[in-house]
C-alpha cells in the first residue's frame, strides 16, 4: 500500500497545523488515521495505525492500563507511518450508555432581527444544559438543531434575517454517561493527546457510509461491532435518533466456542472462514473440522456439518436485529424514517447478513462501506454543499470495519454545527450547517 493516499476531503479547520487525526476505540480493534490538509482544505491520509483492542468491553474501557497502552500503540504506528507527531484526536464513543433525546430552547428577540449572535446564544444555552438522570450524570456529545421556530411558526431551517418576538430551536441531543466519557478521555490523555471532539460511533458511520438522498429521505444506519451494535436514524439531512444494543460479533464468536467446545481463537476462525448468517440446503452436505479446546492436533479435531455452525450463528444474529427493531419501534420514528437501512461494521460481513437483516427488520438493506466525500474550498454563504463522488478507498480502510474510523475523519475535517466535547467546552462551526447556511465564520 502507498505511504499516502489522496482523499478528496475539504477541511474547514485545522489549517494551522495541517494535520487531523481520528481514533476509533472499539471492543475488538483500535484504529488511528492521520490526514494532512493543504491551504485549500484538501486532505491526504498519511498514516494508519491498527491493532487489537485490550481492556475494552462492550465499547467501554474496563481496564485502564491495557486500554491506554493499546491506544498509544495504535497512535504511535500511525505517527511512524506518517513521520509526524500529533497532539489531538477526534475520538468515537459507543456502548449502551449513549442516549438520545429532543430538547427545545427559546430566546426573546423583542422585535429584533435574528443574527448570528442570537443563534449562538441559543447554542451556548444548549451547552450549559443539565441532563442528569437520577444518580447518573450525563455529558452532551452532540447538540444538533433540527429546526427553528419564530413566533409560533415552525419548520424554519434558516431564521437569519427574520424578525419576531421569540426565537426557538428544536434540538436533538446525544448524551453519554459521565464516567465512561471521562475514563476514555483520561486514557487518551495518558497517551499525551488532547480530545478535540467526541463523536458517537453510529453517527460517525453515517457520515462515512450514507449518500445524500439517504440522509434526506430517511435511513437507519446500523453499525455491527464486536461488543455492541449501534444505530442512528437520519432524516432531512440530520441525525434525529441514536441507540445501541449490547450484543455484537464477539457474542457470536463466544456462542460458537461454547457450542462447539473449541477455543475463542478457533471459533473466530471458523466464523470467518465458514460462517453464514442463514441456513441453506447445501450446509448439510459440507463438513468442517473443529479443533477441540486445548488440543490442536489435526487427528483429534471433530468433524461436523456446516449446518451445525450456521445453527449457532443464525439465532444470535436474529436476536441482534430483533433487539434493534424493538428500539426502532420504541423511538416512534419508524413511519418517518421509511424502509431504508444501511448495514456496516466488522460484524456485518458474514455472507447472508443482508438477507437476514431484511427479513427480521422488514426493510430494504444494503451493505455500507466508507464513501468519498468532497467539499468545496469556497467559503461564505454561496459555497456549494458536499457532493458524493464515485471511487474506492485505500485497501486498508475501504471495508465496513473501518466505517467509524473514516467517519471520525469526516467529523475532524468537517465538524458538526455544534460540537460539545463533554468537558464544558462548546464549539460552533460552519461546516455541517448545509441547508442552514454558512452562519459562523469562526469558533465562538
Amino acid at each position: 500500500m502507498n505511504r499516502s493516499t489522496l482523499w478528496p476531503f475539504k477541511s474547514s479547520r485545522h489549517k494551522g497545523s495541517g494535520l487531523v487525526a481520528a481514533l476509533d476505540v472499539g471492543t475488538s480493534k483500535i484504529v488511528c488515521l492521520i490526514a494532512r490538509t493543504d491551504a485549500e482544505g484538501q486532505a491526504q491520509i498519511v498514516g494508519i495505525g491498527h491493532l487489537l483492542s485490550s481492556g475494552i468491553k462492550a465499547g467501554i474501557i474496563s481496564q485502564m492500563e491495557p486500554a491506554q497502552q493499546a491506544i498509544a500503540q495504535a497512535v504511535s504506528a500511525a505517527e511512524q507511518m506518517a513521520d509526524v507527531e500529533i497532539d489531538r484526536v477526534v475520538v468515537n464513543i459507543s456502548g449502551g450508555h449513549v442516549a438520545s433525546q429532543d430538547y427545545t430552547l427559546d430566546l426573546s428577540l423583542a422585535g429584533h432581527e435574528v443574527g448570528q449572535a442570537e443563534v449562538a446564544h441559543l447554542m451556548r444555552e444548549a451547552a450549559d444544559l443539565s441532563l442528569d438522570e437520577s444518580d447518573v450524570a450525563r455529558e452532551i456529545i452532540h447538540a444538533l438543531p433540527l429546526s427553528y421556530r419564530l413566533d409560533g411558526q415552525r419548520g424554519i431551517k434558516n431564521p437569519l434575517g427574520m424578525i419576531g418576538q421569540k426565537l426557538g430551536v428544536d434540538l436533538h441531543l446525544i448524551t453519554a454517561a459521565f464516567g465512561p466519557v471521562r475514563t476514555l478521555a483520561a486514557a487518551v490523555a495518558r497517551s499525551h493527546l488532547e480530545v478535540d471532539q467526541m463523536v458517537v460511533s453510529s453517527y460517525a458511520s453515517g457520515l462515512s457510509c450514507l449518500v445524500e438522498d439517504e440522509t434526506d429521505l430517511g435511513c437507519t444506519m446500523i453499525d455491527m461491532g464486536a461488543g455492541t451494535t449501534t444505530f442512528a436514524i437520519f432524516f432531512e439531512g440530520q441525525c434525529v435518533y441514536t441507540g445501541s444494543v449490547p450484543v455484537g460479533g464477539a457474542h457470536v464468536t463466544n456462542d460458537i466456542a461454547r457450542g462447539l467446545t473449541t477455543s475463542t481463537a478457533h471459533a473466530e476462525r471458523l466464523k470467518t472462514l465458514y460462517g453464514f448468517a442463514q441456513k441453506s440446503a447445501l450446509d448439510e452436505r459440507e463438513t468442517i473440522q473443529v479443533p477441540q479446546m486445548g488440543d490442536d492436533l489435526p487427528d483429534h479435531a471433530t468433524q461436523i456439518p456446516k449446518s451445525h455452525l450456521t445453527g449457532i450463528i443464525q439465532p444470535r444474529l436474529e436476536e441482534v436485529f430483533e433487539m434493534v427493531k424493538k428500539k426502532l419501534d420504541d423511538s416512534g420514528l419508524q413511519e418517518v424514517v421509511g424502509k431504508r437501512v444501511v448495514l456496516t461494521g466488522g460484524a456485518s460481513q458474514l455472507p447472508g447478513m443482508r438477507e437476514l437483516a431484511q427479513r427480521v427488520l422488514d426493510k430494504t438493506v444494503r451493505l455500507g462501506k466508507p464513501l468519498k466525500l468532497v467539499r468545496s474550498a469556497a467559503h461564505g454563504k454561496n459555497a456549494p454543499e458536499a457532493r458524493l463522488l464515485e471511487g474506492t478507498h485505500p485497501d486498508m480502510a475501504n471495508g465496513p470495519n473501518f466505517s467509524t474510523a473514516v467517519g471520525l475523519l469526516h467529523a475532524a475535517l468537517n465538524p458538526s454545527p455544534i460540537t460539545i466535547t463533554g468537558f464544558g467546552e462548546e464549539r460552533l462551526s460552519t461546516s455541517a450547517f448545509g441547508r442552514l447556511g454558512q452562519w459562523f465564520k469562526q469558533a465562538i
